[in-house]
């Protein structure tokens, strides 16, 4: 820290010698007559005048010369300025600059002995000092926890880490396109809400002052989603955040992006190819293939894409059959598979963390997990022939969850008596639950029967890019202060 704390000194000495020569770094402006990429590309040997800007990122002294890595959002070139008469004041300008100065830099391209195109400095500007030094190497794996914290020095000079988060804006926009081009309709719903519905989580609560009223963070915005159908929309979307207030971990963050997709006159087996679709259209727009790199294997996004219910796939990797099962039963069983739970623990509580640990790690290609017990899903319709599991899937891929669906209820009868079913197991365990009245008044005018998908953006990502840390795929992670750690 000693030796950081120096270093600062320096450059702050450095900056007040850059004012004195009437070049305040931060008072300065520059016009870029392109981006480095597109400069070197065009390059064809012949005078090329160009006005480049970015980072000073090395310099090789050579006493009456300097060559310097100037680097943008777009690539990389070589600039070089020697000492001249004429070019005096750029060249003792430059040795005010430091690795990581922002410069802006304009000159004449040209072609050193190995080939390398460089510009030829007439005119430099100085347009942010960096006061603070880059680190010389940056360890991702000891350093992670910094990466996150000062994501903007990871995106300086880990290279990989910004074309990462390039590809994740590149995700988004073609699930855009994708759904655009198949007549969907994006929409905005409320991100604070009078009652947080449409999932089971606990939420962030906030208060507004001139309504004098408690309103929550969005959990999820099916329940509005839904009222748009009622409303005529056959075809909606929403990339939307999505806050809860729960636990941290390498798949949860407490603010995360969802794509929430509602499709009038669908059921989930519609949804099921509309999910397949759209995911082999984006692997091969992004990433120009439909196998993804997993850990030492790869998974293979080509359909149809495996479909197995949720019973049967407990009974397959654990020989137990849980349907039907007693709550005496399913611990046993779950404490027969090294299952912990607890005593407030339903029958289905134990079921989900057996599939947890059971079946979920091994499911690597993608997986549709379907028929879910009715008490799981209180806003899927039944099967008709089965009253007891409904038209739900949950997708699979790199042993997480990514997507959730369901054939929506919409017989407002019926969906009061799941929300009140559901309000009753909440107050018998001390919870606090509300009714979306409004809700169910909007399906007493009618909602189309439809299908709704769920898919978390942030896994999708992490699927896509091989990362097994949801930290590593948003900018900017929760991560506790400073002043904790």
């Amino acid at each position: 820290m000693a030796h950081e704390n120096e270093l600062i000194e320096q450059r702050l000495a450095k900056l007040e010698k850059i004012k004195e020569k009437g070049a305040n770094p931060y008072n300065q402006q520059f016009k870029k007559s392109a981006d480095i990429a597109d400069v070197i590309k065009d390059f064809k040997d012949h005078e090329t005048i160009a006005s480049l800007a970015g980072r000073i990122m090395s310099v090789r002294s050579h006493g009456k010369s300097t060559f310097a890595d100037l680097v943008d959002s777009t690539g990389k070139v070589q600039i070089y300025i020697k000492k001249d008469p004429a070019q005096e004041g750029n060249f003792e300008l430059f040795e005010l600059v430091d690795i990581g100065d922002i410069v802006g830099v304009t000159g004449e391209l040209f072609k050193t002995r190995t080939g390398e195109p460089t510009l030829s400095v007439k005119e430099l500007k100085i347009l942010s000092k960096n006061l603070r030094p880059l680190p010389e190497k940056w360890h991702g794996l000891k350093d992670v926890e910094t990466r996150f914290r000062q994501r903007y020095v990871d995106l300086v000079m880990n290279k990989e880490v910004k074309d990462l988060f390039t590809m994740r804006s590149k995700v988004i926009n073609n699930i855009r396109k994708f759904l655009d081009e198949k007549g969907y309709l994006e929409v905005e719903t409320p991100m604070m809400q009078p009652i947080a519905g449409g999932a089971v989580a606990k939420p962030f609560v906030t208060h507004h002052n001139a309504l004098d009223m408690k309103l929550y963070l969005r959990i999820a915005p099916e329940l509005y989603l839904k009222r748009l159908l009622v409303g005529g929309y056959e075809k909606v979307y929403e990339i939307n955040r999505n806050f809860r207030n729960e636990g941290i971990s390498t798949r949860h963050n407490p603010e995360f992006t969802m794509l929430e997709v509602y499709t009038a006159y669908a059921d989930y087996k519609d949804v099921m190819a509309l999910t397949e679709n759209m995911f082999v259209y984006v692997a091969n727009v992004v990433l120009g293939a439909t196998k993804v790199a997993y850990r030492d294997s790869e998974i293979d996004l080509t359909p149809p894409w495996e479909k197995i219910s949720l019973y049967d796939s407990l009974k397959k990797h654990t020989n137990i059959d849980f349907k039907g099962i007693k709550i005496e039963d399913a611990r046993a069983a779950a404490k027969s598979l090294g299952v912990e739970f607890d005593k407030t623990y339903t029958v289905w509580d134990i079921m989900d963390k057996v599939f947890e640990k059971s079946v979920a790690p091994l499911l690597i290609n993608p997986t549709f997990i379907t028929d879910y017990p009715v008490e799981l899903c209180p806003l899927a319709k039944k099967k008709k022939d089965d009253p007891t599991i409904t038209e739900r899937f949950e997708l699979y891929a790199g042993t997480q969850e990514v997507a959730n669906a369901y054939s929506e209820l919409n017989d407002p009868i019926e969906q009061r008596k799941r929300f009140s079913d559901q309000a009753q197991g909440h107050e018998a365990l001390g919870q606090a639950s509300q009714i979306d009245e409004d809700f169910l008044r909007a399906l007493e005018y009618a909602m189309p029967p439809a299908g709704g998908l769920g898919v978390g953006i942030d896994r999708l990502i992490m699927l896509l890019a091989n990362k097994e840390s949801i930290r590593e795929v948003i900018l900017f992670p929760h991560l506790k202060p400073e002043t904790e750690i």
